[in-house]
């Protein structure tokens, strides 16, 4: 997955269907989920924007404490794409390797 064009209704439920902490909210999908601490969300959000970069694919991101939230479309492409999937597993991996 990596593209910039726009998932069917089908690839959306099939890519969701590996992301269980995700859901759809419209154009987009989000996540919440809660970090050990405060640094310790700041790591997270550090370990996402090196991901980001990389990709060249940014997310919002609504820290509170250590609550962090994950918002991700495609806006140049009007809503969900592959790339959104692709970085929401590896947002995915930042919250686990932090949690380990």
């Amino acid at each position: 997955m990596g593209g910039r064009d726009l998932v069917d209704e089908d690839g959306i439920a099939a890519a969701l269907a590996g992301l269980p902490h995700w859901t759809r909210e419209g154009g987009s999908i989000s996540r919440s989920a809660d970090a050990r601490d405060f640094p310790a969300a700041i790591r997270v959000v550090v370990a996402v924007a090196e991901q980001a970069e990389a990709l060249d694919h940014h997310p919002d991101i609504d820290i509170r404490w250590r609550t962090l939230r994950f918002v991700l479309s495609t806006h140049s492409a009007g809503g969900l794409t592959a790339l959104d999937f692709t970085l929401a597993a590896r947002i995915d991996e930042a919250l686990a390797a932090e949690s380990a």
